[in-house]
């Protein structure tokens, strides 16, 4: 299962990778990194039908936000699942991500218990 995790700080890489590394080294998950809302949109063009099934996104980047990424995807990929990511838990962030179909919804610092428990309902639902 490919997911594409989507943030303008760069460290944010390393940091899924560790957390993920036990998932990845086994081959139940692919992570894909994307810097941009666009280059977002790019990685999920390059493959038709793209192999991505979850986007993480974090909601304030620079160009395109994170719920405008999602409005995108929602459109152009409505198969896709999803999730935001915000530094501030406000209220007018959380409800227009879940009114856009956001399937959650995380503040920073990012709790991974709850994001691998939503990643590993994914896998069990690809499989």
């Amino acid at each position: 299962m490919k997911i594409l995790i989507v943030d303008d700080e760069k460290d944010v890489e390393l940091l899924f990778r560790q957390k993920f590394r036990k998932e990845v080294k086994s081959g139940v998950l692919e992570l894909a990194f994307a810097f941009s809302g666009e280059e977002a949109l790019e990685v999920l063009d390059s493959e038709h039908p793209p192999k991505v099934v979850y986007v993480f996104s974090d909601i304030n980047m620079p160009g395109m936000s994170g719920l405008e990424l999602l409005n995108k995807v929602k459109s152009h990929f409505p198969e896709i699942q999803v999730s935001m990511i915000s530094a501030y838990g406000d209220s007018q962030n959380y409800e227009k991500a879940m009114q856009s179909g956001a399937k959650e919804f995380f503040t920073k610092p990012i709790d991974f218990e709850s994001l691998k428990v939503e990643v590993n309902k994914l896998i069990e639902s690809q499989k």
